[in-house]
C-alpha cells in the first residue's frame, strides 16, 4: 500500500496499523534526506501550504515549518493573536479567505477539541491537526512511537508509561491510541485528580506510584504539567507533585534495569524531569525533535498525493 486511507491527519483514532508503517517508512526516507549537506528535496515545488496557529506554538510550528521548507513547499504563516479572530471573524471565514488565496493544504492549531475534524468537513484543502485544545496530538504521537521503533528495533509487545498531566494532554491521548494500534502495552501514572475517569474504558493499566510504574515499563514518557489550562488546583503544589511523580537521577539509577527517557517538550526542568536526566544518555529527546521533521514530511507528502490537481 502506497496511499493513507484518509484524506486528512485529524487524529490517530482514524488512522490504520498500515496507515501508521507507510508514515515511518516515508519517515525513514526523509531522514536520510535530512541528514544529507543538501537538505532539500523538490517534491512539493507547486504545493501551497497555511500553517493556521489559533494557540500558541513554538516547537510545533517550526517543526512544520521546516517539514515543509525542507519539502520545497510554498508557505503562509498565520498567527491569531495578531489576526481578524481578535476581531470576531469565525473560523470558516478566516479558513476561506485564506484559501481564496489558492491553498492546497492547511496545518492547524486550535484551542477547541475537534476544530481540525469541523474544518476537515467544510473545505476542500488537506487538513493536519497540528493539536486541537485537550483531544488530540497525531504528529506527536507519530513521532513519538516512530523515536521508539527506532531505539528498540519495534514498538509491538513494549511497554510504555504516560507520566504526568494526562486530564489537559492531548500528546497522552494521541499516544495511546498509537502505541495500542501498533501493540504496545500502556500504562499511565499521574495524581488521581489529573488522570481523567474515562481512561479506564482505553484498555490500558493505571497507577499512581511512579516507582512503580517505571519498573513496570520500557520506554517512560515524562508529560508537562500543563498550568495554562488548569483554573483549578488538582495538587498542593509543583513541590509536591515532583517529589512524588518528578523523575530525577537518583529514582532512575534504584531501577533494576535501563529504560527510555521521552518528553514531547517544553520542558519544565526540576519539576516532571531533572537536568541530570532530560540530558541523560538513556533521553531520547533530542532524537523525538529529529524525527519529528521527518515525520511531518512523511505526512505532508503523503497528503500532497491525494490532492486533486
Amino acid at each position: 500500500m502506497n496511499n493513507l486511507s484518509v484524506d486528512h491527519l485529524t487524529g490517530i483514532r482514524d488512522l490504520t496499523h498500515e496507515d501508521i508503517q507507510l508514515i515511518f517508512k516515508m519517515a525513514d526516507s526523509f531522514k536520510e534526506v535530512i541528514n544529507r549537506p543538501i537538505k532539500k528535496v523538490p517534491s512539493l515545488r507547486d504545493i501551497t501550504i497555511a500553517n493556521l496557529f489559533f494557540e500558541n506554538s513554538t516547537r510545533t510550528r517550526l517543526s512544520f515549518e521546516l517539514a515543509e521548507k525542507r519539502l520545497s513547499a510554498d508557505i503562509i504563516n498565520f498567527s491569531a493573536s495578531s489576526s481578524s479572530v481578535k476581531k470576531g471573524e469565525t473560523l470558516i471565514d478566516t479558513v476561506n479567505n485564506i484559501l481564496s488565496m489558492k491553498v492546497d493544504m492547511v496545518v492547524m492549531r486550535h484551542p477547541n477539541p475537534g476544530a481540525a475534524q469541523f474544518l476537515s468537513q467544510r473545505i476542500s484543502a488537506k487538513v493536519i491537526n497540528a493539536g486541537d485544545g485537550t483531544h488530540e496530538h497525531p504528529t506527536q504521537a507519530l513521532l513519538d512511537a516512530y523515536s521508539i521503533r527506532e531505539s528498540l528495533g519495534d514498538v509491538a509487545g513494549k511497554k510504555v508509561v504516560i507520566v504526568g498531566d494526562i486530564l489537559h494532554s492531548r500528546v497522552a491521548l494521541s499516544n495511546i491510541y498509537c502505541l495500542q494500534k501498533l501493540g504496545a502495552e500502556v500504562m499511565v501514572c499521574g495524581p488521581t485528580t489529573l488522570i481523567p475517569k474515562y481512561i479506564g474504558d482505553l484498555g490500558i493499566r493505571i497507577s499512581h506510584n511512579l516507582k512503580e510504574a517505571l519498573n513496570w515499563c520500557d520506554v517512560a514518557n515524562m508529560l508537562r504539567i500543563q498550568l495554562e489550562r488548569q483554573e483549578i488546583k488538582y495538587f498542593p503544589s509543583l513541590r509536591e507533585y515532583s517529589m512524588l511523580f518528578g523523575l530525577n537521577k537518583q529514582l532512575l539509577d534504584s531501577l533494576d534495569k535501563r529504560i527510555l527517557i521521552m518528553h514531547p517538550g517544553p520542558i519544565n526542568r526540576g519539576v516532571e524531569i531533572t537536568s541530570e536526566v532530560a540530558d541523560s544518555d538513556q533521553s531520547i529527546i533530542l532524537n523525538q525533535v529529529e524525527n519529528g521533521v521527518a515525520i511531518r514530511m512523511a505526512i505532508i507528502y503523503l497528503l500532497a498525493s491525494k490532492i486533486e490537481r
